[in-house]
């Protein structure tokens, strides 16, 4: 069974042919006795063009998607490649730590692979909100758990406490921060 496109191409392929055959039958001078001849060339000539504009864009649009496919699942594979070194380090900190007897020594591996961690995610444009406590809520950034009395006057409708880091993308905000609010 044809579609509906394909049956509109076949209709106005035709018609083109038509069109031309009684141009060529009529000859030059039959078309400038007959300006219905010369009209139905010109919209044979127009369905033409639009047909072949038509496939132009129908093959954009088709390449435009398999791109942007493409793109969303390549796209997380910088920031994958540069966090499995990260891993690897996690890995040799593991294995280090099975006979390890001094804590401040599995302390200072695991401090700095988050450290290595954090530069990895921060060259990739991810930061934490940073200085909250103090600061007035912000329903854009922020998540307000729960509130509870205010220590001073001046703490009303501020931060008290973070319970957990947001982080932003650049202007977006990817984690809200969950805070508590004084009341």
């Amino acid at each position: 069974m044809k579609n509906k496109e394909e049956e509109v191409n076949e209709n106005l392929q035709e018609v083109a042919d038509q069109t031309v055959d009684q141009d060529i039958n009529a000859g030059e001078n039959a078309t400038e006795q007959n300006p219905m001849a010369k009209l139905e060339a010109d919209v044979a000539e127009m369905k033409d063009k639009y047909l072949r504009l038509y496939s132009d864009f129908e093959n954009f649009r088709k390449r435009n998607a398999k791109e942007r496919l493409d793109l969303i699942k390549t796209a997380s594979e910088g920031v994958l490649s540069d966090l499995i070194p990260v891993v690897d380090d996690f890995e040799r900190a593991i294995k280090a730590n099975e006979n390890e007897e001094n804590a401040q020594k599995i302390r200072e591996g695991n401090l700095l692979i988050f450290h290595k961690f954090m530069k990895v995610l921060e060259n990739k444009g991810l930061t934490p909100m940073q200085d909250l406590i103090g600061q007035p809520f912000d329903a854009d950034t922020q998540e307000a758990i729960t509130q509870i009395p205010a220590p001073t006057e001046e703490m009303k409708g501020k931060v008290i406490d973070v319970v957990e880091k947001g982080y932003t993308l650049g202007d977006k905000v990817v984690r809200f921060a969950k805070v508590v609010t004084g009341a």
